[in-house]
């Protein structure tokens, strides 16, 4: 049978001599997506952005998932899992980033963005404190649009996957402390809690947010006493009506909180800054008034920390010792669970990845969906962002202004 007779296999030749921008037009065009999964490249990142249960999903719906091998073994799911969810396993990462998006956790590195594709889609993490200068500029000129995960908005205006790591941290953050507290690790000897006849433990929380929320939660079903500080009383009575009974709260007076550390047995530090660097909010003299043998366990270090003597530490070597305060300050404490915060990841990027594959692309997504349309920070290479064109000095362009020109 000749080509004539056989139309598919004619179609099916056309379509193998058609350069990858056209492959994806027509994937575009088809409501179908092609999705790469890299291998976290990032210093002890061991989370991966979807599961085989996910890649399910997408690929029982149309969509077709490459996944970069071995890039969900550190969070336990290995590459068979994938295969048989129906993800295309492939050996390098140069043939992941040829996908039409690109869905990573950490941000890509500069090697990795010069391997994607012209006019693609990342979704990642921004993390700007940690990016080299012209990081924006080389997405610029591929012409990429971009979406910072840590950035998006729920439906209530909370930032959905910052809360979700924000919750991990926290319990993490406690179960760390308690680790470290004892004597094995040089800590005091004191289990963190209490019991009957035994003076109770106590802790510190700097900040009320969902990091703070959710280490107060862990401290307390520990039989700690805890005491929550912030700089705004909106969120210490929200979290007193989460928690569901008193506890000591205060908004941040140094007397008060330089009081509170002299008596504690762990600090932990969950100040999240909307931009930019997390303000200090313990000095050096309030640490060299802590216990010694107590625990520091700093979340804000991965925006600079909020205690003068924090210094950035990795899992392989968590902790060191200032003024005999144990100090913890590895900045992706989640990676330390990885499957459970992949699982997390997972359950909110894949419905998203859904809605795009719906909406037949970004472009309808960011105009219906105003949550979304808050973590783009480049649009097909243009920078929407107000505060990142303020800090590197490049032209902005409003999103909104953009999308209504789009008609």
């Amino acid at each position: 049978m000749n080509e004539e007779e056989n139309p598919l296999k004619s179609l099916s030749q056309q379509a193998s001599r058609m350069p990858k921008e056209q492959l994806f037009a027509i994937k575009n065009a088809d409501r179908r997506l092609f999705i790469g999964i890299p291998k976290e490249t990032s210093f002890q990142e061991n989370r991966v952005a979807l599961t085989p249960s996910g890649v399910m999903v997408l690929t029982h719906n149309g969509h077709e998932v490459w996944v970069e091998k071995g890039a969900g073994v550190s969070a336990g799911f290995p590459d068979h899992d994938y295969s048989e969810s129906g993800a295309r396993i492939v050996a390098s990462a140069k043939e992941v980033f040829q996908a039409q998006l690109v869905l990573k956790v950490e941000p890509p590195s500069m090697g990795e963005i010069q391997m994607m594709t012209r006019k693609s889609l990342l979704i990642s993490a921004l993390q700007l404190s940690i990016q080299p200068e012209d990081f924006l500029n080389k997405l610029i000129d591929k012409k990429i649009t971009a979406i910072a995960w840590d950035y998006l908005r729920g439906a209530d205006d909370s930032f959905p996957l910052v809360t979700a790591m924000g919750e991990i941290a926290g319990n993490t953050s406690v179960l760390i402390a308690a680790e470290y507290l004892s004597k094995m690790n040089n800590g005091l000897g004191a289990m963190l809690g209490g019991i009957p006849g035994v003076k109770p433990s106590e802790v510190v929380i700097i900040g009320a947010g969902s990091v703070g929320e959710y280490a107060a939660r862990a401290a307390i079903g520990l039989g700690a006493t805890v005491k929550v500080f912030d700089e705004n009383t909106y969120k210490l009575r929200r979290l007193q009506n989460q928690i569901g009974q008193n506890l000591f709260t205060s908004v941040i007076q140094p007397d008060v909180l330089s009081e509170a550390l002299v008596t504690a047995d762990v600090a932990i530090g969950a100040v999240r800054a909307p931009h930019g660097r997390t303000p200090c909010m313990v000095n050096d003299a309030m640490v060299q008034c802590m216990k010694k043998g107590s625990v520091i366990i700093d979340v804000s270090i991965d925006q600079g920390g909020c205690f003068e003597t924090s210094e950035v530490t990795n899992h392989e070597f968590p902790v060191f010792e200032k003024y005999g305060v144990i100090h913890y300050c590895v900045p992706n404490i989640a990676s330390r669970v990885s499957q459970t915060a992949s699982i997390a990841l997972n359950n909110i990027f894949m419905p998203i990845m859904l809605n795009i594959g719906r909406e037949a692309g970004v472009d309808n997504l960011i105009k219906q969906d105003q949550g979304i349309r808050k973590g783009v920070y480049l649009y097909k290479g243009m920078l929407t962002n107000k505060f990142l064109s303020d800090t590197y000095n490049i032209p902005f362009k409003d999103l909104d202004l953009l999308i209504s020109a789009m008609g």
